[in-house]
This record gives C-alpha cells, structure tokens and sequence, in this order.
C-alpha cells in the first residue's frame, strides 16, 4: 500500500499566507522540483529574485516551505515544500469576513488558472513527447447526475484511486515522468 501523501488542510490563518498567485506558483515549483534557492526560482518563473526572497519568507512564516541547510554552500538559503499537497473545504469559510473570503476567492482562481495554464502548456508542447505520452494523456469530461452525497463518495474515490499508483514508479524506470492529475467536479444548471 502507497504512502499517503502529507497533505495539509488550509485554514484562515494559512490561507492568508498563501493566497497569493507568485506565493502559490512558488509552492508548486518546490513541489514539482524540489529544493531551491531564491534566485534559482526567480530565474525559473521570471521574476526578480528580491520578489521570490519576500514571498518565500512569507511562506516560511505560514509554514508551507522550510530550509533545506543540506543543500546549501556558503552564504546559499535553499526552500523546500513541507507538504505534498493542500486540501480545502470552502464550506468552512462560508461564515467568515469578506476579507477571508476574498482570500479564499483568490485562492480558488488562482487553482483554476494554474490548471488552465498547465493543460495549454501540454497541448503546447504535446508533439515533443514520444508517442506513448500521447497516448498515455487523456483529457475528458463527462456528465453524471449525482446526489452531493454520492458526489463526496466518487471523489473519495477518484482519490483513493490515484494514491494507489503512488510509489509505483522509481526515478529509475525508463520513460517515467511526473504526471499531473487534474480532477473537478461541480454542478451544472441544465435548464
């Protein structure tokens, strides 16, 4: 059985040190990446690394990232991501102030528009990947009507699902890469 991922829930306190789109796109570059210093990830998402040295001391301080001293030299502040992953339950937010729910807004749009943009990035580059990628790509959608009970069941599920091919893959296996999964599921009006 895979190791479950270490996944930290958001709450307001966290949400606002992170709700913030170069804080999020820090986050997720350490994840995908690893460690790495200020200027490595300035350079990486172009930005100034002045910017990249602020938003990851406000990570820090929230606790999304820490040091990572074993791979720095000299005078070298290396960040690595401290949990695998974030859950979040916008009901928790629905009695709180509009400067919480602004956050939380944020938060939501910034997730839609990394997914929109991660999806262009692989339509974009789709026909530099061997054939086997192509193939082993998929982008869906489907319609099913469902209960909000039973849509909390399929999405327990689908997650269930995908955490059973972690730990499958070593970086050793030939034509392995890191893959990202996007789930969403919400109703739609039909009338």
């Amino acid at each position: 059985m895979p190791e479950e991922p270490k996944v930290r829930k958001l709450d307001a306190r966290s949400l606002r040190g992170l709700a913030h789109p170069l804080r999020m796109e820090l986050l997720n570059a350490l994840r995908r990446r690893g460690p790495a210093t200020a200027s490595m990830l300035a350079e990486r998402l172009g930005e100034s690394s002045g910017a990249t040295s602020y938003h990851l001391r406000q990570l820090a301080e929230h606790g999304f990232i820490a040091d990572a001293p074993e791979h720095g030299k000299g005078r070298e502040r290396w960040w690595k991501a401290v949990d695998q992953g974030l859950t979040f339950d916008t009901t928790e937010f629905e009695g709180a102030g509009p400067e919480v729910r602004g956050m939380a807004e944020i938060y939501l749009q910034e997730i839609a528009a990394t997914h929109s943009r991660e999806l262009s990035g692989w339509l974009s580059t789709r026909d530099h990947w061997p054939a086997e990628w192509t193939r082993g790509s998929d982008m869906s959608d489907m319609t099913v009507r469902l209960t909000p009970e039973l849509a909390t069941e399929l999405i327990g599920k689908m997650h269930a699902l995908i955490n059973d091919y972690r730990d499958q893959v070593t970086d050793a296996d030939p034509g392995a890469e890191q893959v990202r999964i996007h789930t969403h599921l919400f109703p739609i009006e039909t009338s």
